[in-house]
């Protein structure tokens, strides 16, 4: 049996199989990078090796430093996560030949699931229907021209090896075939070592359903159902759910004798999700540009079904032999522990269940809370989590502790939040709730996008397809709950309450008093969510002017105030952290900075030229030194956080000095490039 677990990976999946170890009376082990060394993982565990290096190549994927920790601690098996080595077959046969226990399939299986062109042949053999696609094996352009007539417009350029939408390329034309391909396959080498590519008729706007499976060394294979997954950014899910709103009881009984035919064929001992796209008939026979929700259909979309297309409604999309970040809303749903089901797996014994045993119970909903800006472009930021409070309705798989930071290195989840209920309206709602009223003050995170598309109307009638997202750009930037002026007001109100705090003399003095009282008020600007705006504020006992209107305060001190605005009264709350306070109400949420009048001079305005936004490694330089660039050309491109960033030429120039090389990290706000700009 195994007695000590060490689990190689991070965040919150890594403290999430902690708890799950413990309540079997295994002890664990963390391992930690050098940015990681404060994190709740490593505290949470019993013991903890720390690696030597900062990125993921130095670190979670060091095959040599994870089994050297597994050896000091006397750790007897280990468990991947998902991510970094949980689909690598080379490390788990290591893991075997070390005489580790692996928590996962055998190495065979990760190997013929992991190359994407090969799986599929494997699905096709086992029944399992599967769009057209092609495997580009040279490098001539006319090869990947035929092979692209052969699978059909529109396609997707997808990398072989890996996933999470790295290496993936729409291509919705002949003419922008070979660039696709070319950027697909440098990306795919950086994040894969593979640069194999391959071609698979895209499906436009299909839902995103996949089957969790399960099976033990008995030879016996479950299948848990299905979660839709459709929500998506990038190619990368933000909202996962079980059931599906549109899934039927005859088409999940289909789906998953089909996913476990699959999983039997490969003789799968472990966890396992089989992914699908699934096709929305209302959808595609839709002749008026509207489909059958009401819904306006994407811009020069011509429906019509493809005679290319296989004759059913769902299609093989891949398989990943690992846990899934989206594994809680199975477990809400179906009352199952999928951690200590792996490792009971791995232990030998027997599943506890058979398939007629296997029954649904209410919804539940998951959404992906990260460090990143939904309105520019979902651009991660990196940087400290000052406070990180949220209640206990909900089931939150949090990433960091009540302050944390998160770093520039790896991906910026911060939690996964779950809500179960017995409808599917229900757990939207409470979800929706518990994402608004919490704490979270630092980078800026897609909370008010999340809250937002589950009060959706489309949302909440089922019509989340993978184009949701591109359909609804307005979500990215929705109406704030409670008014700007408001939170302002509790801003304003509140600094000064604690600048009086500190101030023994200002105590003395009543609230608005002035020396001079015939000098006109200072003009005061605030940095908010909506750009900088200019007040002049006037405080009076029991309220607040602000550029003529009238706000009332009652029970103000440093950290809380009610202020009344026409009649209503909201009670904030207000955190002051480096310079920035951030209000809270409930279901409202804002920061304002107040700008200093002589502001510092700003230390990259030296050079015409872009600037990192966020730190990253280089992974493209795309001019030389003496090169003629044109406004909005692309000049540099940075890796991080699991995307990349190109920086662009604002303006017509030539290439004064490039700061940077391929392979060199630099941090935020570094500049890149200076152009020499003709007057």
């Amino acid at each position: 049996m195994i007695s000590t677990l060490l689990v190689a990976n991070r965040g919150e999946i890594a403290r999430r199989v902690v708890r799950g170890a413990r309540t079997l009376g295994i002890r664990t082990v963390a391992i930690y990078s050098e940015p990681d060394a404060d994190a709740p993982h490593v505290a949470e565990a019993d013991r903890a090796v720390a690696l030597h290096g900062s990125t993921s190549a130095e670190t979670y994927l060091d095959v040599e430093q994870v089994l050297a920790a597994a050896r000091a601690t006397g750790a007897d098996a280990v468990h991947p996560g998902y991510g970094f080595l949980s689909e690598n077959a080379s490390f788990a046969r290591a893991c075997a030949e070390a005489g580790l226990v692996w928590v996962g399939p055998d190495p065979a299986s990760i190997e013929a699931m992991g190359v994407k062109h090969t799986a599929k042949a494997l699905a096709r053999d086992a029944g399992v229907p599967t769009l057209p696609d092609a495997l580009l094996e040279t490098d001539d352009p006319g090869d990947w021209t035929r092979a692209a007539e052969q699978v059909g417009f529109p396609l997707l350029v997808k990398a072989s090896a890996g996933g999470g939408g790295s290496g993936m390329r729409e291509v919705r034309s002949p003419d922008a075939l070979a660039d696709a391909v070319r950027s697909a396959r440098a990306e795919a080498a950086r994040s894969f070592g593979d640069d194999t590519v391959f071609l698979e008729r895209l499906l436009d706007a299909p839902r995103h359903v996949e089957i969790q499976v399960v099976g033990d060394a008995q030879g016996h294979v479950v299948h848990l159902g299905e979660r839709e997954c459709s929500i998506q950014r990038r190619h990368q899910k933000v909202v996962e759910e079980a059931p599906s709103p549109v899934v039927s009881a005859e088409l999940r009984a289909e789906m998953g004798a089909t996913a476990v035919a699959l999983a039997e064929k490969l003789g799968y001992v472990g966890v396992g999700t089989v992914e699908f796209l699934v096709e929305d008939a209302d959808f595609l026979t839709s002749d008026d540009g509207v489909d059958a929700s009401g819904a306006a259909a994407p811009q020069g979309f011509v429906p019509q079904v493809d005679a290319k297309l296989t004759p059913a409604s769902y299609y093989f999309l891949e398989m990943n032999t690992r846990l899934q970040v989206e594994h809680p809303v199975t477990e809400e749903v179906y009352g199952v522990d999928l951690v200590a089901l792996q490792l009971a797996i791995a232990d030998g014994e027997p599943l506890p269940f058979r398939q007629d045993d296997v029954t649904p119970r209410g919804h539940a909903v998951e959404v992906r809370l990260y460090a990143e800006d939904p309105a520019a472009g979902d651009r991660p930021g990196p940087g400290t989590l000052h406070r990180y409070r949220h209640g206990a309705e909900l089931r939150w798989e949090d990433a960091l502790g009540a302050t944390g930071e998160v770093s520039a290195f790896y991906d910026p989840m911060i939690a996964k939040v779950i809500a179960h209920a017995p409808t599917r309206a229900a757990a939207a709602r409470r979800l929706a709730a518990g994402l608004a009223q919490a704490e979270i003050h630092g980078p800026t995170t897609n909370r008010d996008l999340l809250v937002a598309v589950l009060r959706d109307p489309d949302f909440l009638a089922g019509r989340t397809r993978t184009d949701f997202l591109d359909r609804r750009p307005d979500l990215r930037t929705p109406e704030a709950a409670t008014p700007r002026l408001v939170h302002l007001a509790a801003a304003v109100a509140c600094t000064s309450a604690t600048r009086r705090e500190h101030d023994p003399l200002a105590a003395l003095a009543p609230p608005g008093w002035r020396p001079l009282r015939g000098a006109p008020r200072p003009t005061v600007t605030w940095a908010g969510p909506d750009g900088e705006v200019a007040v002049t504020a006037h405080r009076t006992a029991d309220g607040i002017d602000l550029d003529g209107r009238r706000l009332g305060l009652r029970d103000l001190s440093p950290g809380s105030v009610r202020v009344t605005l026409d009649g209503v009264e909201y009670r904030c709350r207000v955190a002051q952290h480096d310079g920035t306070a951030h209000v809270d109400d409930g279901e409202g949420h804002s920061a304002w900075r107040e700008v200093p009048r002589l502001p510092a001079p700003d230390a990259a305005a030296g050079g015409a030229g872009p600037v990192s936004e966020v730190p990253g490694t280089v992974v493209e330089v795309l001019v030389r030194e003496g090169d003629r660039v044109v406004a909005g050309q692309k000049l540099v491109v940075l890796e991080a956080m699991k995307m990349e960033h190109p920086a662009l030429a604002a303006t017509d120039g030539v290439v004064e000095t490039v700061h940077v090389a391929v392979g060199q990290y630099v941090e935020a706000h570094a500049t890149l490039v200076t152009l020499d700009v003709a007057e």
